[in-house]
């Protein structure tokens, strides 16, 4: 089955970009995943189990690098997002 999930990253941190964008840059070295990113959000579409077990992953190591950071996502199973 095919996912969308879109997701909004918010860093507990004053200097919050460069974090959101090390997070997106992260996704963006899996190339089994079609990844479109936007001002306020970036999409993940592609296998809904390959696309889990990469945010579990990359969300994991968020943590272990930048700390708290608060995920909010939108989860559209059986869709794919195209821009």
């Amino acid at each position: 089955m095919q996912v969308s999930i879109d997701i909004s990253l918010y860093p507990n941190q004053q200097d919050f970009i460069p974090p959101i964008k090390d997070f997106i840059e992260q996704l963006n070295h899996h190339t089994d995943v079609d990844i479109q990113t936007f001002p306020t959000s970036t999409i993940v579409i592609g296998d809904f189990d390959r696309v889990m077990d990469i945010l579990k992953i990359e969300i994991k190591a968020y943590r272990e690098k930048h700390g708290m950071g608060v995920f909010v996502t939108k989860i559209l199973p059986g869709y794919e997002a195209r821009a």
